[in-house]
């Protein structure tokens, strides 16, 4: 399974840097640009939507692998099928933008086909003693609202040189992991295809990018985590999975506190994330995503080391590692107002 799996993930990577070097001859002639706006972190016009290139290679060797069924990938056609369906939703918004409204009916359909396929939330784990299980009509709406809840956060993330990137591969990489010691064959063929067509697009997104991977990236990488996500809580501990999706999760919720704490609506768009308020303290983009990758990792190891722990224990940690990221980031925005 390794061997076969390392000639999978090479056989990837250099489909996609020729699909990469396609893309950065064609992008400005298709009008895949990306103009500089108050909410931008560049200031120069740089073409977007790599992910057309990494994530169009990645379908093409899970279809592959279909066609001669590897792994039982026959039966998993339908998970592959709502990944298509969300990157034509960002193909879309890269290329004339489309509403929020129709994004979300994109991740509505896919998510639908999920639960038809079985993949949804059903238990939240043991607490206390007690297992939080969800019944099918409270599982299904709960699963839509995660999936496009932190779809959404990646996509969000997407603000720094290599940022959204490099974090997917991290958690893609414990995903692996976590799938071949629990041989989930899906986990393993998913996570390994879109990680190695993300280091392919990593070698030219790093700062200073070549281009971005837009919404077709962003968008499709969300909902293949929360994927892997939702499997990997079949066989380890919920709390732990929340670890590995730490710097989107965490993100989320220090905006969301950040703009409630304002008297904002948690909705409104604004340069509060954590990329922002590091940017603004260092004012140096190569150390900030240094930074945040740095606690991704840390986040993640300690997700692996808490695959069986006590789900309330391992709960309170993050809770409590949490609000200590959320002091440390006020601190350096207080150092930031009195210079």
């Amino acid at each position: 399974m390794i061997d076969m799996t390392l000639f999978i993930m090479i056989a990837t990577f250099l489909l996609t840097l020729i699909a990469l070097f396609i893309f950065m001859k064609y992008a400005k002639a298709f009008g895949f640009i990306d103009l500089p706006n108050h909410r931008s972190m560049h200031t120069k016009t740089i073409p977007r939507g790599a992910g057309i290139a990494f994530v169009l290679s990645s379908l093409l060797v899970l279809l592959l692998l279909t066609l001669f069924d590897y792994g039982e990938s026959q039966s998993f056609s339908l998970i592959y099928l709502s990944i298509a369906i969300i990157f034509i939703g960002g193909i879309l918004d890269d290329y004339k933008g489309i509403s929020p409204k129709l994004k979300f009916l994109f991740i509505l359909f896919a998510t639908f086909l999920l639960t038809v396929d079985g993949i949804f939330i059903h238990s939240l784990g043991v607490y206390l003693g007690y297992e939080i299980t969800l019944p099918t009509l409270l599982a299904i709406p709960f699963t839509f609202f995660a999936i496009a809840g932190f779809t959404n956060a990646l996509n969000l993330l997407d603000g720094l040189d290599g940022l959204a990137g490099t974090v997917s591969v991290i958690m893609m990489g414990a995903f692996i992991w976590i799938g071949y010691t629990h041989h989930d064959t899906l986990m393993v063929t998913l996570s390994a295809i879109f990680m190695a067509s993300l280091v392919a697009f990593l070698l030219f997104n790093w700062y200073p990018a070549k281009f971005f991977m837009g919404d077709s990236g962003s968008l499709t990488l969300g909902f293949v985590i929360a994927i892997l996500a939702i499997r990997a809580m079949d066989h380890i501990a919920p709390t732990a999975v929340l670890f590995i999706l730490a710097i989107p999760v965490l993100d989320t919720f220090v905006v969301i506190t950040r703009r409630v704490q304002r008297g904002r609506s948690p909705l409104m768009a604004d340069k509060n994330h954590m990329h922002h308020i590091l940017f603004n303290r260092y004012e140096d983009m190569k150390y900030t995503v240094i930074v945040l990758i740095g606690i991704q990792i840390a986040f993640t190891m300690i997700g692996l080391q808490l695959q069986h722990a006590d789900n309330f224990l391992s709960l309170i940690l993050f809770g409590l590692l949490f609000f200590l990221l959320m002091a440390l980031l006020d601190q350096r925005r207080r150092h930031r107002n009195n210079r």
